[in-house]
Parts: C-alpha cells; structure tokens; sequence
C-alpha cells in the first residue's frame, strides 16, 4: 500500500518529515516522496533538501496522499500538474490528508468543498473561499479528508491516521517508537494561549510567515 507526500520547493520540512516518521513505520505501507521532478527538493529555509522519489504521474492512484505546506505553497496554487493529482488520487484513496496550508492545495484541487477543515492559523479563513468550513481544531477528520492545523500538529494526523488504519494498539506503539510526548516550555503554541504581543508580531509579519 502506497502513501504518498507530495513535495514542492520552500515546503515546511516538519509538515512533511513529522508524519513520515510515524507513516514510514506503519506495517505494510510504503512512503514515496514524489513531485513535479525527480531529485533533491529545497525546504523553507532554503537549507534541508528531500529527495523527489517519483514523479507526481508515476504514482497516480495511492491508498493515502499527504500535502504539506509551507510559504511555498503560494506558488502552488496555480500548478495545475499538481492540483490535478491531488484531484484524480482522491478520488480512490484511503484518506487524503494535508498540513499546515496543505489544506489551501486540497481546497484548491476541489477536495475540501462543504467539508470542515482546518490549517495553519494565520491562512485558517482562507479556506471559506474553497468552500470549506474552518475550525480550528489541531486535527480534522471529515470522511476520508484529514487536516492538520500548522507544522507539529502533522504528527498528531499521523498518528491519528495510524489509528484509523491500523488500530489504537499499532498507532501507540508507533507514538512511543518516536517517543512522542510532548511537553512545550512555554504554552504560546496557539494564539488562544500565546501572550497577546507574540500573536501581533506574528500577524505583523504574516506575510512573511506565509509566503516567505
């Protein structure tokens, strides 16, 4: 059974490495990184690159695809090769899941249309314009669509994919295989705990954040 994530120049690498160390260990499931070519694909820092396994053709019909986002999903918005693989895998994959503004590419590729869905919480009203319903929930199942709201919270779709797929018991394992237990410093992960001057001065900089 194939997963496949989809990668794209200035991708948020935790969208799509966070759920690859759950998903690469689930029995029976192979993870391909494919994309528009194949080779090394640079991520939002311009630092860390990943390499493209397949072509987004090669692998057409996957049991699970998985977009990513990151300031480099703008870019993406009107790249119909990939839109319409995600269009045409959906309809006979398992589940179709997405990170952080990954969910503004399913919404794009039609996918997220009368469904609740969530994202990276700076693009969350985005998604109305796809005919999405946004909640800011850290993971949102509606049918077989899967989103995840921004970077971490890639890890908590994938295991809570792993569950959906192979049972509670499987998906523990797999959280304790990569000692997933988080305990943050700070409690500033979302901007309903986070002091009110670090919400503005990331909304100040949105843009930025967004598209780099």
């Amino acid at each position: 059974m194939d997963i496949a994530i989809a990668l794209f120049p200035g991708f948020t690498a935790l969208d799509a490495v966070g759920p690859y160390e759950v998903l690469a260990r689930l029995p029976g499931y192979t993870v391909t990184f494919v994309g528009d070519e194949l080779g090394p694909v640079r991520s939002d820092t311009g630092r860390l690159c990943v390499q493209v396994e397949a072509r987004l053709d090669d692998l057409p019909n996957p049991a699970v695809i998985l977009v990513p986002g990151g300031p480099g999903q703008a870019d993406q918005m009107d790249n119909q090769r990939l839109l319409d693989w995600i269009r045409h895998a959906h309809e006979t994959t398992a589940w179709t899941t997405s990170v952080c503004t990954g969910s503004l590419l399913l919404g794009a590729a039609g996918v997220l249309d009368g469904k609740r869905a969530t994202s990276y919480w700076l693009a969350l009203e985005q998604l109305q314009s796809f005919g999405a319903q946004p909640t800011s929930q850290r993971v949102v199942i509606e049918g077989k669509v899967i989103t995840a709201a921004g970077v971490s919270a890639g890890i908590d779709m994938a295991l809570t994919l792993a569950g959906l797929i192979a049972g509670d018991v499987v998906a523990q394992r797999l959280q304790l295989a990569i000692e997933y237990d988080p305990q943050p410093p700070f409690s500033a992960g979302s901007p309903a705990t986070a002091p009110d001057e670090v919400v503005r001065y990331l909304r100040d900089r949105s843009r930025f954040v967004l598209q780099g």
